[in-house]
């Protein structure tokens, strides 16, 4: 790597059950969001899952602890919604990697994030979660029936205590229905290329999102990320290492047809909450989507159906919207929250963000 982490990387790895259960902790927002950004783009989803297979094995060795890689949720929640093309969305995540490397070289992060503001950082999260909950009723309404046995299977498995995995009992069943239209997929390796989905395009929505990306970014997968792990893992890994390692990912994966990355804390957690000690967690869920690569056709992809994919983005645009309000602990920061979210759903997530900035800046000089 260009940089040195200030962590003290182990070397200690470990394959047991435990880990590979801990692996799903990170697969659950994942693999949903990929499926559904490759149902509604031009994204080729071999290309992103062997972009996240090498990542997760990456960043598991390096840092030496089951480190979360996820996708950047408010741009790819973006290109899932329409406001973003691939293109679009290679360009804003190359632009993010940029920035998101410089102010981790020059420690920027935490200043960037006082600046901000955490309620509007929340904000940007309710506005994705509210554009995905939309996007998800226009997925489903084709075939309600379909929709409705989804719900079901995810409420069944929420109360016998098995809402974290629902999304993936989901997908199995879509895979399934897939499997049994198109037949099961010859293994390919995904062809080597360069922006195999689309050169990327810099537009002004492409810049509107990497604003507010960065502002999720630096507060929940740099910040929260460092905090957690020392909370969960007794580690000191510095916000503005993180910030680093993302910036190379972004610009090392998207080229070869990956997407945004980011280090998230809801991975990390859910890595925690499953089982996941070491770096092996990253090691066995980076081969399982390198697996994962050689049979994700587009045939298959194409077989998906929509309603269950609908459901998928309900369940995801559910945890994003609780991650939102979570922590929000007084009147004004929730205002701020929702405020934000309102305007980025009836405007664009750009404009909110920097008029939730303003609106930030504004009370902080009041106080």
């Amino acid at each position: 790597m260009a940089y040195s982490a200030r962590s003290e990387a182990r070397s200690d790895l470990e394959f047991t059950a435990r880990e590979l259960a801990g692996a799903l902790g990170d697969s659950i927002t994942v693999l949903p969001l990929l499926v559904a950004l490759a149902a509604t783009t031009t994204v080729s989803l071999p290309h992103v899952l062997v972009g996240f297979g090498v990542f997760q094995i990456v960043w598991g060795l390096y840092y030496g602890m089951p480190l979360s890689v996820e996708p950047m949720k408010a741009l790819v929640g973006l290109a899932i919604v329409g406001s973003l093309s691939y293109p679009e969305l290679a360009a804003a995540g190359l632009l993010a990697g940029g920035v998101l490397l410089a102010v981790g070289r020059l420690g920027l992060v935490g200043r960037l994030q006082r600046v901000v503001g955490e309620p509007v950082i929340r904000g940007v999260q309710f506005a994705v979660a509210l554009l995905l909950l939309e996007a998800a009723v226009g997925l489903s309404v084709g075939n309600l029936p379909v929709a409705v046995a989804g719900l079901a299977v995810v409420v069944a498995l929420a109360l016998v205590g098995y809402r974290q995995v629902s999304v993936l009992a989901v997908l199995a069943l879509g895979a399934v229905a897939a499997t049994a239209a198109t037949g099961v997929p010859t293994p390919r390796v995904p062809d080597p290329a360069l922006f195999p989905a689309g050169s990327p395009a810099v537009t002004t929505a492409a810049l509107e999102g990497t604003v507010a990306q960065l502002g999720m970014t630096i507060g929940n997968a740099a910040i929260a990320t460092a905090l957690l792990c020392g909370d969960l893992y007794d580690r000191d890994i510095d916000a503005d290492d993180l910030s680093q390692s993302m910036g190379v990912t972004c610009l090392a994966a998207i080229p070869i047809g990956g997407v945004p990355m980011c280090h998230g804390s809801g991975g990390l957690a859910g890595k925690y909450a499953f089982g996941a000690r070491t770096g092996g967690a990253n090691v066995l869920l980076g081969l399982g989507y390198l697996a994962l690569a050689l049979v994700a056709a587009g045939a298959l992809l194409a077989a998906f159906p929509l309603a269950l994919l609908g459901v998928l983005l309900v369940v995801v645009a559910l945890e994003l919207g609780r991650a939102a309000f979570d922590p929000v602990a007084d009147g004004r920061s929730l205002a701020l929250v929702v405020g934000v979210g309102v305007v980025g759903l009836a405007i664009n997530v750009g404009v909110a963000f920097v008029l939730g900035a303003v609106a930030f800046w504004g009370v902080s000089r009041l106080e």
